[in-house]
């Protein structure tokens, strides 16, 4: 055999195992995916608990409108008690540092994807106008492989009706994937490096789109990683009671410093033409 026969012939038989282990990873990732998708928030069922009202009803005032959109986590799946919800968390921190009651409303769905925002959005009324809006979605587009450019125009569009409404908006960017320690790898590193992917995507367009931006990864993810076992529920995947402390903790001064009544954090990605001021203090709002 010449030469250059049998290079051509190893090279063709590098290509074929290539091809075959990019195949064959392919199916890995596949399988894990779909195992994924079947036992996420199955040991807590379909429904978080339910969190609406006015807290803090004994202040004075007229109640703040708080409004909660986005996925499980932002309707607080893993939570035992009501007041341990994402919502209730926020609401109650928001009324200390206002000294005004908040009216709770949350239109999140366990299982959203960001194109269910336009879904929950079309719930609300014509009349209603919430003072804020909180949006924390982004999980279960990683897992089902939506496109980041699709998630995010499904994002911008939504707060776009928000800003219309007059509302202020929070963004909570798509949380770390690689602090599920219950994936298997590879499927936990290549869920790490998408869900970084869509958050900065998301926050790129949020700020662009008038709203604040917090990184979840940075402000709440070094607890999931580095206390697993008291910053998740039982099902490993979604938050405990600390956890969604934590979480209203990273979200609550951008809440309260786009209503004026406080500075935000360092995690905070202000609205373009807003300048950042970042507040030390905010999370002892949250309890």
């Amino acid at each position: 055999m010449s030469r250059t026969r049998r290079a051509v012939t190893v090279a063709s038989t590098a290509l074929a195992a290539a091809v075959v282990a990019t195949a064959a990873a392919r199916m890995t990732l596949d399988r894990q995916a779909a195992h994924a998708r079947r036992v996420i928030g199955k040991p807590l069922g379909e429904d978080a608990l339910e969190a609406d009202r006015v807290w803090r009803r004994k202040l004075a005032g007229d109640p703040l409108e708080l409004l909660i959109l986005g996925d499980s986590i932002a309707a607080g799946l893993g939570a035992t008690r009501r007041k341990e919800t994402l919502g209730a968390r926020i609401a109650k921190g928001l009324a200390k540092k206002a000294h005004r009651p908040v009216r709770l409303r949350t239109v999140a769905v366990v299982g959203s994807e960001s194109s269910a925002l336009r879904e929950q959005l079309d719930e609300l009324s014509d009349e209603y106008a919430p003072d804020v809006a909180v949006i924390v979605v982004g999980g279960n587009d990683i897992t089902h492989r939506v496109p980041v450019s699709t998630s995010v125009a499904h994002l911008v569009d939504a707060i776009a009706r928000l800003r219309a409404r007059g509302a202020q908006v929070v963004v909570g960017t798509c949380p770390d994937l690689g602090a599920l320690r219950p994936v298997p790898q590879p499927l936990r590193s290549l869920g790490s490096r998408m869900s970084r992917q869509l958050a900065q995507a998301q926050a790129q367009a949020a700020v662009a789109a008038g709203a604040y931006a917090v990184s979840l990864r940075h402000a709440v993810g070094p607890f999931f990683i580095s206390q697993p076992e008291e910053m998740f529920s039982l099902d490993r995947f979604h938050p405990s009671a600390l956890g969604y402390r934590r979480t209203a903790e990273a979200l609550l001064p951008a809440v309260t410093g786009s209503l004026g009544l406080g500075r935000t954090s360092a995690a905070t990605h202000h609205p373009r033409g807003d300048a950042p001021v970042a507040d030390p203090v905010a999370a002892a709002f949250v309890d």
